[in-house]
């Protein structure tokens, strides 16, 4: 079923937007990252393996320290309409040592990463604010300090623009254990074509982890 000309027309403003805002593609626009490409849609991945390049991007804020994998992914919509993309279901399936099977992990929400950061050991008793900000959250000045930093680097938004690539992080506790070389990929399974709900095949990019070990 076709959307409204009006509901249509304000995606496409919305898009243009989102497209004007979205940084430089980055290593990706040179093709050199490994990469799942139909539909007019190429989703690469840029997996940070290594501390010190993760302390290098975030800073104090670095998810490697605390065994969280930062995978940053590049959306890019050669199309010429806006594709719609259910974040929630982006998952990195993990392969096991002797490869019989394999683990689906959640990406963490930035407040998650920046909790962890902040509290390696666990969290101590919480504060609460004396005026609440957001439901549920109490008063912590240094997970909040850490998310000021990851936030931004986040993936946030479910439309990729016609004709621009956006990029950001998608965050997954792997408790330390860097993936070997194509023992993960990330899965993308849910997109659609925001204006006729003609959903794509879904995607799949295997890590190579191209910066080595950690270190």
């Amino acid at each position: 079923m076709k959307l409204p000309l009006s509901i249509t027309g304000f995606l496409l403003v919305a898009c243009a937007a989102i497209a004007q805002s979205a940084p430089p593609s980055g290593e990706a626009a040179s093709g050199q990252l490994p990469q799942d490409k139909h539909d007019g849609v190429a989703i690469s991945v840029d997996a940070y393996t290594r501390l010190d390049r993760g302390k290098e991007k975030f800073g104090k804020a670095n998810p490697l320290a605390v065994g969280i994998l930062p995978v940053e992914v590049f959306f890019k919509n050669e199309t010429d309409l806006p594709i719609k993309l259910k974040m929630s279901t982006i998952q990195l399936e993990v392969k096991s040592a002797d490869g019989t099977h394999h683990q689906d992990l959640d990406w963490l929400a930035p407040v998650q990463v920046a909790s962890a950061v902040a509290h390696p050991n666990g969290p101590s008793e919480p504060k609460m604010r004396r005026f609440p900000v957001g439901v549920g959250l109490p008063k912590d000045d240094k997970r909040d300090k850490m998310l000021e930093q990851i936030k931004p680097f986040a993936f946030d938004s479910d439309i990729l623009p016609p004709q621009a690539t956006i990029h950001g992080f998608f965050f997954f506790d792997v408790s330390g254990q860097i993936p070997a070389p194509g023992d993960a990929s990330l899965y993308v399974p849910d997109l659609t074509e925001a204006t006729s709900n003609k959903t794509l095949m879904f995607f799949e990019v295997a890590l190579t982890n191209p910066g080595g070990p950690s270190q």
